[in-house]
């Protein structure tokens, strides 16, 4: 049975979709942006943009029990692939169990509010 996850403590979605859904021991984590709570969008610092996407994806993660280590596939989606190298390091920073998810990285012509990236992640809880 799938189970809507949702927390305050990450942006609303913009559109008809939850913030996760678990289904039984996976969670399924939308595509997050880099928007803020109160709706701020970063667009100009690749960096903190990133930042603030990681820092929503693990507000939602941990209002599903869950944490970094969970997270066994991702997808990045970025405007510009030259911006891959910060937004790997930064990415990269919060992955510290040695175990990096499994991940594609694409550049796509255009994402949601004209943002610079875009990540989504499904997490396992054995």
């Amino acid at each position: 049975m799938k189970h809507v996850v949702q927390t305050p403590n990450a942006p609303e979605p913009i559109g008809p979709y939850s913030q996760a859904v678990k289904h039984g021991n996976l969670l399924f984590v939308s595509g997050q942006i880099p928007v803020d709570r109160n709706g701020r969008t970063e667009k100009n610092d690749i960096r903190r943009a990133t930042r603030l996407v990681m820092e929503n994806i693990s507000a939602i993660l941990e209002a599903a029990g869950m944490g970094m280590q969970n997270v066994v596939k991702a997808s990045i989606f970025l405007q510009d692939l030259s911006d891959f190298a910060i937004v790997n390091e930064v990415y990269g920073s919060y992955f510290t169990d040695g175990i990096p998810p499994a991940r594609e990285t694409l550049q796509v012509a255009r994402l949601p509010k004209d943002v610079p990236v875009e990540i989504s992640v499904i997490a396992v809880k054995e």
